[in-house]
């Protein structure tokens, strides 16, 4: 059985690409089958043959972007002589390019069952072998990640912080303490 983004029937893929678009451009709560459908040039109603639910096509639109960030995070490694600092960037990167779908991804409960089979396992492998393996150092930097990136993302930083040294720091930190 095909799982992810190419288990899409071809209307299902051009759907989620103009949800991913709406979402970008107006945010989560701008996201509404009435909206996408009116986008599409669709009544609402239709979609619902190529998704059961909102939260159906939300969870295909995070699931895409775990393919997305698996893809991402196993480049950065590729020959890094700091894979966490590597992760770190491309983290980062992908929230900055993305910040709706990564507030979508990150700032709510995560219904697992509806998610394209192994996606997140496929975007945190990466992490966890730049981690040396290690699963709790994995989550740690994580959270570091997560923290610095949504404090960045919500501008809660002062103006004159200097966000890339802290990112420095923290990755220099949690560095380490990879086992090698």
């Amino acid at each position: 059985m095909s799982t992810g983004v190419n288990s899409l029937s071809p209307r299902a893929r051009e759907i989620a690409t103009v949800a991913r678009e709406l979402l970008e451009r107006e945010g989560l709560d701008g996201l509404s089958m009435r909206k996408l459908a009116a986008r599409l040039g669709i009544r609402a109603p239709s979609l619902y043959k190529h998704f059961a639910s909102k939260e159906a096509l939300e969870a295909t639109l995070i699931s895409i972007g775990f393919e997305e960030q698996a893809a991402l995070f196993g480049a950065a490694l590729a020959n890094a002589s700091e894979p966490l600092a590597a992760m770190a960037r491309a983290y980062r990167e992908f929230a900055q390019n993305n910040r709706q779908l990564y507030r979508l991804m990150y700032d709510r409960a995560l219904n697992r069952p509806l998610l394209f089979a192994g996606s997140e396992d496929a975007a945190a492998e990466p992490s966890i072998e730049a981690a040396g393996d290690d699963l709790d150092l994995a989550r740690a930097a994580w959270a570091f990640a997560h923290g610095m990136t949504i404090l960045e993302l919500n501008g809660r930083f002062p103006a004159d912080a200097d966000l890339d040294a802290a990112w420095r720091r923290g990755m220099t930190a949690l560095e380490s303490a990879v086992r090698r």
